[in-house]
């Protein structure tokens, strides 16, 4: 399950491993730009182009898209950014459990945007998690961890591609540990968990009192969405 670039070299790892993907299930596709052109979503076109399965529910929560995936018995369900919150029936749906890529070193920042508010918090270092999904908002089980260093020159794209690269290994890692029973989950400290809210786009106003460090930050932070911008004469 996902829908953005991030998820694609998981769906590509997943693909060329000796495991076998039922069908990938991603967002339909959403009307955008001025012509309200439908959208295909990036996870959807490599799956047609590797001819996978693509289910598309308006809502993977609805009682017969549950029942219908029920009857296909996955042993496992493997989420990397899908843009739903699933529900108790759902996760209860695979024989083993769902498991969630997370794009931060969990319980750190938990939420919509780990990548940016990492950078923008200036921190040195981030990873990946994978992790046992539960009712609640990336606070299941950790199953796998993963570091990586966040370089000066880093922004928001550039360590988006070296976790989902990442990523896409640490998911086949966890099966791997997982079917060999060397894995042992590991509850969240949750006393130590930070939240990673979505972004805003008033966010990349520059504040110029700020630290050169704190405006650098920024600008890595928020490249190349929603970028940074000031105002003269306030316009």
């Amino acid at each position: 399950m996902g829908t953005p670039e991030f998820a694609l070299p998981t769906l590509e790892a997943l693909h060329y491993s000796s495991h076998s993907i039922l069908s990938v299930i991603t967002q339909p596709d959403r009307p955008k730009g001025r012509g309200q052109k439908l959208l295909v979503s990036p996870i959807k076109q490599v799956a047609l182009d590797l001819n996978i399965p693509i289910l598309q529910p308006e809502t993977v929560n609805a009682p017969e898209f549950i029942d219908s995936l029920s009857s296909n018995r996955p042993d496992t369900i493997i989420v990397v950014a899908f843009g739903q919150i699933l529900s108790e029936a759902f996760l209860k749906i695979p024989k083993q459990f769902c498991i969630n890529l997370h794009s931060s070193l969990l319980p750190k920042y938990r939420g919509a945007a780990p990548i940016h508010r990492s950078i923008l918090n200036g921190d040195t270092r981030t990873g990946v998690t994978t992790m046992i999904m539960d009712k609640g908002m990336d606070t299941g089980d950790i199953l796998l961890m993963k570091e990586t260093p966040i370089h000066k020159t880093d922004n928001a794209q550039t360590l988006h591609d070296t976790l989902s690269e990442m990523g896409g290994t640490l998911v086949l890692e966890t099966l791997k540990r997982l079917e060999e029973n060397t894995l042992l989950p590991t509850p969240q400290d949750h006393g130590h968990a930070t939240y990673a809210p979505k972004l805003k786009k008033e966010e990349g106003l520059v504040k110029w009192e700020q630290s050169a460090t704190t405006l650098w930050n920024q600008v890595r932070g928020l490249t190349p969405w929603p970028g940074t911008y000031t105002l003269l004469n306030k316009k």
